[in-house]
């Protein structure tokens, strides 16, 4: 196994591990600061002080077990630890000593998924099922195993203030958030998932701290700079080496005490780095070495806006979610032009283009910032290009976290034939919890500040769609617990009417998906695309057979008057409607698969 103390092969100037490290002879104490004189330690309530090292570094071992509450003491003044492995009782509480090896791993022969055999399922623990916990979750995954997904992916579980929220605002990155569960029960799941044969990645956030609970600068500014500015504060100082030590190793600690599968980066373009070696690259360098020394296979995924294949082909990383693929469809379905809408054309020939080219902007002109957006993604395989139809952003962060179907006009058949479109493309496609069944349930922005902060986050949330032209109505208040429950998942309607016509293709899709040869082939070189009028076709071809999706944008359309650049097979494999012959149409907004031999 790696040696954590030498975890950073990349950096110069490694940092040492700080916070509570237990050992053979007790828990030893450490925590760096640029600003305290004296640091000392109260574990169960008793105070020790801390022998400095120099250099802002100060230290103690005691005999304190696992389970022993801890703080730190800067100047006398008690302060959180930062880099706590559990905070049982919230962000200004005390610490919890976590023993990482103590908890017995059951499936210990996982060696993870590579990215073509992956089909993500994004949720969030607290409204995924109605006890909200990770063991709750942990009840769901052989319906998730059954549904046909291979790979779950976590919204944010890094400790962050209130009882309730996305998560996107952590403070204390190396614990776990309280209310889900204990550490061990974040393992148990993740255990009972790769027995099942599932995955877990975890979204991290790299590039800001929350705005409540952050302790990092009562110990050291140094952590942060103002020579990069994000829209939720300071930037993060990737030149200072305890920050760079902070975030390598907190990735390290998800993919080796955790054994998750990967890390989905939040918002990559704000992670601003002048260092010789940026930071991302040190982070896939880091993550891909642990796995190849541990023999599993660890995923990097970003979200960036940017369209940059070096992410893939230089950086390192191993997918990109694209939201121009999203944008286009969202535009086509809803003729929607709000914000970052605006610029995206509608209809089958811009989707022909996106999946042709894997993105729309490749070096265009970019409306929003008066600059050039992208780069041609020639080089990028299928895999790489992270696919969905909706995700937490594209439903949370609407006004009322209305979900694709529910948007006037759109209606559930044309929700089916574009979950139809996605799952047969070779790029690896995301769902978001409940969109298997086209969930009536929300998908809201909530949150648990306290004071002035909560107002302030309520008040900016109504002032947020105020310019929006397609919203006139009432804003849920974040800070309302009511916000919060209307988002949890209503597991009992899966069986009813349209919710079961739903869930049922998406059954079909995914065991295609999984079972069909030239569906299961996931080279780009497969896939052309075009359009004839308003249908869409998507052709995929390779040693086994063809397959071809259409879908009608349109009015009905004959199948005589269709105008192809090749023949049609003449086997239906799957219909969007579940139909069980072709008839002499397709229908509007209504998709097929279509396959030979």
């Amino acid at each position: 196994m790696p040696n954590r103390e030498a975890s950073s092969s990349i950096m110069k100037n490694s940092a040492p591990r700080l916070g509570a490290i237990p050992g053979l002879h007790g828990t030893t104490f450490r925590a760096w600061s640029t600003l305290a004189r004296q640091i000392g330690v109260c574990v169960n309530g008793v105070t020790t002080a801390m022998q400095s090292f120099g250099s802002g570094l100060h230290e103690v071992t005691l005999p304190a077990p696992v389970g022993s509450r801890y703080h730190f003491l800067l100047d006398g003044a008690a302060t959180p630890d930062p880099y706590a492995r559990f905070m049982p009782q919230g962000l200004q509480a005390d610490a919890e000593v976590i023993d990482p090896v103590q908890y017995v791993w059951q499936n210990t022969d996982w060696k993870g998924l590579a990215l073509h055999e992956c089909v993500f399922y994004e949720l969030h623990i607290g409204t995924f099922t109605p006890g909200g916990t990770y063991t709750a979750a942990q009840e769901r995954l052989p319906y998730l195993k059954d549904l046909g997904v291979t790979a779950i992916e976590l919204m944010p579980l890094a400790a962050f203030p209130g009882g309730r929220g996305w998560g996107y605002d952590g403070a204390a990155l190396f614990a776990p958030y309280a209310p889900y569960g204990r550490p061990e029960d974040l393992k148990a799941f993740v255990d009972a998932a790769h027995g099942l044969g599932l995955a877990v990645l975890l979204d991290v956030v790299y590039n800001h701290f929350g705005p409540d609970g952050n302790f990092l600068p009562a110990y050291s500014p140094e952590y942060f700079t103002d020579r990069f500015q994000s829209a939720w504060g300071a930037g993060l100082d990737y030149r200072e080496a305890h920050m760079r030590r902070f975030i390598t190793d907190n990735a390290r600690m998800w993919l080796q005490d955790y054994r998750l599968d990967g890390l989905r980066l939040d918002a990559t373009q704000a992670m601003s780095d002048d260092s010789e070696v940026h930071i991302l690259a040190e982070l896939a360098a880091e993550v891909h070495a642990l796995g190849a020394g541990l023999g599993i296979r660890h995923l990097l995924l970003a979200e960036d806006y940017r369209n940059l294949p070096s992410l893939v082909t230089e950086t390192g990383l191993d997918g990109i979610w694209v939201d121009d693929f999203h944008h286009v469809m969202r535009v086509t379905l809803t003729g929607e032009t709000d914000g970052y809408y605006g610029p995206f054309g509608r209809g089958a020939a811009v989707l022909a283009h996106v999946i042709t080219r894997g993105w729309v902007y490749e070096g265009q002109d970019w409306p929003l910032e008066e600059r050039p957006r992208g780069l041609p993604a020639d080089d990028l395989d299928a895999p790489s290009f992270v696919y969905f139809i909706q995700n937490h952003d594209q439903i949370g962060n609407r006004a009322t976290g209305d979900r694709l179907h529910q948007f006037p006009g759109v209606g559930v058949q044309a929700y089916r034939a574009a979950s139809l479109l996605l799952l047969t493309l070779p790029m690896t496609p995301l769902l978001f919890q409940g969109q298997e069944w086209a969930a009536s349930t929300p998908f809201q922005f909530f949150t648990d500040h306290h004071g002035e902060l909560g107002k302030a986050v309520s008040e900016g949330r109504k002032r947020e769609f105020g310019h929006f032209a397609g919203f006139s109505g009432e804003v849920p208040d974040p800070q309302a617990a009511s916000t919060f429950e209307a988002s949890r998942l209503n597991w009992q309607e899966q069986q009813e009417g349209e919710h079961a016509r739903t869930l049922s293709l998406y059954r079909a899709l995914l065991s295609l998906r999984r079972t069909d040869p030239v569906l299961r082939d996931s080279r780009r070189d497969t896939l052309t695309a075009g359009h004839s009028g308003e249908v869409l076709w998507v052709r995929r071809r390779d040693e086994h057979g063809v397959r071809v999706t259409l879908w009608n944008l349109g009015a009905a359309v004959l199948w005589a008057e269709l105008h192809l650049p090749f023949e049609l097979p003449e086997r239906l494999l799957i219909h969007s409607e579940g139909q069980a012959e072709l008839g002499e149409s397709l229908a509007s907004q209504q998709a097929v698969l279509l396959g030979s031999p």
